[in-house]
């Protein structure tokens, strides 16, 4: 194929730098210019997945819409509020409720946690992790025999087992002669669960409902969970729910209950894309000093080129070729180089917490304990399009002045 010999020459000058010391450290700048664009670009094929993984134990856990009274007190027929959820095309389970602060206690030891009576057998219409667990742990919540299931973390911090006893410290306490008195009830741990989200895994337990009603002194449950086909769609159809329901109920989805979370992760991410854009610009506007010693170094081949007749069009399109190559290739190998750590994180970071002995994601700082990764276009293909422009804007200026090289001059002491 006959390609332009501008391309011709960019491409050459491009790969140069065996020919002597000076082209060599000229490609060594070039090289360090496109492993910046590589590194940057890289960093944020690789960054994104944490939103994904946490979400996702978290509705593991959570149920995507509630369904609740404003009040906080029982359902009148929470099989009836159930049902005329279950008219909105979108929801597929429904479960009852009763939710509340407490305080679980074994000996000295007291850790608190939000106490979730449920009932086994409609939970696991509702969320992945009770689905799991329907048919061996939450089979073991019978009402009237006060059992509770504890989150691993938590059942670890009070160093209680299957068959332990727990007292529940609810709140509001009785009224005595002797004055108000904490209501305490005992309860015998019948298993755990892990979710693999920390902030679930030390603060939540489960009993049944008809128990937690007469603990709570509610006349049944306080609210209704609901499950999505699409749990994107929440707000939306939290939205509809509310007008169909009427006031007198609050409809909540998740993205309301977890709306701090959601927020700061997405200020991070916007901060990290800001902050690896600065790097790529950084490293891209590296390629101006590269093309501007190029140009003072190839002074006499420009010249050369100018007597055999390439007029200055020609010269610009030649560095600028340069440059773009540089940005292209330093680009292209970012996204690969991003895309092979990103499908094969999960094998690397165990590795070199293996190697150097320390965890990246300590499970008792971080909500997830494991380095996650999910590359989306959503995200790659902005900086890799900023990365590619940013290099072509580099080029420009020094494109510009090899243009200007009078041939006479360059020639003068060659």
């Amino acid at each position: 194929m006959n390609w332009p010999y501008e391309l011709q020459v960019g491409w050459r000058y491009t790969r140069a730098g065996r020919a002597g010391r000076r082209n060599r450290f000229i490609s060594f700048i070039s090289g360090v210019s496109m492993l910046g664009i590589a590194l940057g670009v890289a960093a944020l094929s690789v960054m994104n997945g944490f939103r994904k993984e946490v979400q996702n134990r978290m509705l593991s856990v959570i149920p995507h819409v509630e369904v609740f009274d404003g009040q906080g007190a029982a359902l009148p027929d929470w099989q009836a509020t159930a049902a005329a959820a279950r008219r909105n095309p979108e929801v597929t389970g429904a479960a009852p409720f009763i939710a509340a602060q407490a305080l679980v206690a074994r000996g000295e030891d007291m850790r608190g946690a939000v106490i979730r009576g449920i009932s086994p057998d409609e939970e696991a219409t509702v969320t992945d992790l009770a689905a799991q667990l329907k048919n061996t742990t939450l089979k073991r919540l019978v009402p009237g025999q006060w059992d509770i299931v504890l989150g691993v973390e938590l059942a670890r911090s009070l160093q209680v087992r299957e068959g332990d006893k727990v007292t529940i410290i609810a709140p509001g306490g009785q009224v005595t002669p002797a004055g108000i008195v904490p209501r305490l009830k005992q309860f015998t741990v019948v298993g755990t669960f892990d979710s693999g989200h920390y902030e679930y895994d030390s603060g939540l337990a489960w009993i049944h409902v008809d128990d937690a009603a007469k603990l709570f002194r509610v006349e049944g449950p306080t609210g209704v969970q609901l499950r999505l086909k699409d749990q994107q769609r929440a707000p939306v159809v939290a939205s509809e729910l509310q007008q169909s329901l009427g006031p007198a109920l609050v409809v909540r989805d998740w993205t309301r209950t977890n709306r701090n979370w959601f927020a700061a992760v997405q200020v991070e991410k916007r901060l990290m894309f800001i902050i690896l854009t600065l790097i790529v610009a950084v490293a891209a506007f590296n390629l101006v000093s590269t093309l501007v010693m190029t140009v003072t170094d190839k002074r006499a081949d420009i010249a050369i080129l100018r007597t055999l007749g390439a007029t200055p069009r020609s010269v610009m399109s030649i560095f600028m070729v340069q440059g773009a190559l540089s940005g292209i290739i330093g680009t292209l190998s970012g996204v690969l180089f991003g895309l092979l750590i990103a499908f094969n994180v999960d094998v690397i970071v165990p590795f070199i917490e293996r190697l150097l002995h320390v965890s990246f994601l300590p499970g008792s700082i971080y909500l997830i304990s494991r380095m996650p990764s999910d590359p989306q276009s959503g995200d790659i293909v902005p900086i890799a399009v900023i990365s590619l422009v940013l290099s072509f804007l580099a080029t420009l200026y020094p494109s510009w002045r090899a243009s200007r090289v009078q041939p006479a001059e360059a020639l003068r002491y060659e």
